[in-house]
């Protein structure tokens, strides 16, 4: 098949796939429309690297309470992605709209007091502090220096580390050091911290990554627990944790939304088989 053909086959399916979002445009649609409908919604946005393109996506978005899952190859766009919601990234074109306003041009700590919670794929945790004190650290308002030196957790922010902690079967450890947890609770630990800050929005990378498999199916269950309060999206290779938690689930390739649905369909998907799944 000639080179033009197959390019324009692949607008096509792209054209199929972001047809959904294409109705809810902020740049075209009434502000309370999408906002409705979307926590999180991009628009034309891109990013470009020496001269590639690590994401390009004209319209994508997440809607209110969902838990998403992101997969793709390696070098898909995915972190990147994530990178340029939360404002470590700032694109080459294009906007992030998050809770009703358009936050590409904010900076990523005042994007993170808005309700934007990132856990990345090496845990993110204060190894010289108790798991205990991890969590006394990321209670809304602490995050300022002078809290830290001065506020003593009240007996509701105790009794809500308490309660995070026993979810996440780390109140026998709420006393050990962060560095002698295991490479699971450390991930627990890291994703109760995002928790207990109260985010709107949390961002996941890689959870599963270096678990053994109970820890991987008590991880799921986790976030699955957590979807009934928050609104989710989880980067994953592993198709087992995937295919646990059930979700729907986003292919990125080459920076671009190839393909979404359920895993089976992504499974059945002959450009997904292609360019992840190794078919």
């Amino acid at each position: 098949m000639p080179l033009e053909e197959i390019n324009k086959e692949k607008d096509t399916s792209e054209e199929n796939v972001l047809s959904e979002y294409r109705r809810f445009l902020p740049s075209e649609v009434h502000h309370e429309l999408w906002t409705k409908e979307f926590l999180l919604f991009v628009e034309n946005l891109s990013v470009s690297f020496d001269g590639f393109k690590a994401v390009d996506i004209p319209c994508f978005g997440i809607r209110h309470g969902e838990l998403r899952v992101i997969i793709g190859p390696n070098g898909a766009g995915k972190t990147t992605f994530c990178d340029l919601v939360s404002g470590k990234t700032k694109p080459s074109t294009g906007s992030v709209y998050y809770d009703g306003k358009n936050v590409t041009n904010f900076e990523e700590s005042d994007i993170a007091l808005m309700g934007i919670g990132r856990k990345f794929q090496t845990p993110t945790v204060f190894d010289s502090l108790t798991t205990y004190e991890n969590l006394m650290l990321a209670l809304p308002g602490n995050q300022y220096w002078k809290n830290n030196l001065l506020r003593s957790e009240s007996k509701e922010e105790k009794s809500k580390i308490e309660e995070i902690l026993s979810k996440v079967n780390l109140s026998d450890s709420k006393d050990k050091l962060a560095k002698s947890l295991s490479h699971g609770q450390r991930q627990w630990l890291a994703i109760s911290a995002l928790i207990i800050s109260k985010p709107k929005l949390l961002l996941v990378d890689e959870p599963a990554a270096g678990l053994t498999d109970l820890e991987t199916e008590k991880t799921a269950d986790l976030l699955m627990e957590l979807a009934e309060e928050h609104t989710l999206v989880v980067i994953e290779h592993d198709m087992d944790f995937v295919r646990r938690l059930g979700q729907k689930v986003t292919v990125l390739n080459e920076g671009k939304v190839l393909a979404e649905g359920n895993l089976e369909q992504m499974e059945e998907n002959e450009e997904v088989m292609e360019a992840y799944l190794g078919r």
